[in-house]
């Protein structure tokens, strides 16, 4: 899954890809390298970022989804946002997926709309309001605490009618460091074997603050990372660097790691 910023603001690539043209050709390149999923987000989501009504996401949006998917009619196209009225928008320009960081927190109508749009849905572990998202809370136990999170919010959305549920258990998002590295090492345990699981660890600060490097600078120690969780069941790799990943996969696959 490569990560397209529609963004003036996210931490690594704000502005970059925010016109037409810019997202087209980041689509391309995306495309080219290997993706097979482009995730689209009109919000960033990093610590102190500014916050967005779902009137103002479908505006940066605008006709991008529908000429992505006019251009690249065979990609899969995830929308990444926490509101009902953004996905209903982007469920009638083409979408395939619903990434929605707030596990249906901040918009209480979410889950509704994913069952009507019958679209999959990401359902990502976070803090439960947009305020709080970024507090850091030390869990008893992180892995216990995700998949009870999972296990509360997957049986509420198959009530819904929500037949496809991919888990991601929120790197990034109100995590110690050791616990974030203690989710690495126990990917193997969560999402309980029947939902696939999707990995986001692309430029997170739990792993270059702590080496003292910019997040452009962990390249190969995020690619080490991935091999782990690949190892361990993961299923979508959630990414920046698209080539780089592409490899990683590709070793995987080789079965010679």
């Amino acid at each position: 899954m490569g990560i397209l910023n529609l963004t003036p603001d996210s931490f690594s690539d704000g502005g970059k890809f925010n016109t037409e043209k810019s997202a087209l050709e980041q689509t391309y390149k995306m495309l080219k390298e290997g993706a097979e999923i482009i995730d689209i987000g009109p919000q960033s989501t990093r610590p102190h970022a500014e916050f967005l009504t779902a009137e103002e996401e479908i505006r940066r949006l605008g006709n991008i989804i529908s000429l992505i998917k006019k251009e690249f009619p065979e990609t899969l196209i995830s929308l990444d946002t926490f509101y009902a009225k953004t996905v209903k928008f982007g469920f009638t320009e083409g979408i395939d997926i619903i990434n929605d960081i707030s596990g249906g927190h901040y918009d209480e109508k979410m889950f509704d709309a994913a069952s009507k749009t019958k679209l999959p849905y990401i359902l990502m572990h976070i803090n439960p309001s947009y305020e709080t998202m970024h507090d850091k809370i030390k869990f008893a136990d992180i892995t216990l605490s995700v998949n009870r999170y999972f296990s509360e919010k997957t049986a509420e959305i198959l009530n819904k009618g929500v037949k496809d549920i991919i888990l991601d258990p929120g790197f990034g998002f109100g995590k110690t460091v050791e616990d974030q590295m203690k989710m690495i090492d126990e990917v193997k345990y969560l999402s309980f074997g029947k939902f696939p699981l999707l990995i986001g660890i692309s430029r997170k600060s739990f792993i270059y603050k702590p080496l003292g490097k910019s997040p452009l600078e962990i390249n190969e120690e995020t690619q080490k990372l991935h091999l782990k969780v690949l190892q361990q069941g993961a299923k979508i790799l959630r990414v920046h660097d698209v080539a780089e990943a592409k490899k990683t996969v590709d070793l995987f696959k080789s079965g010679s790691v």
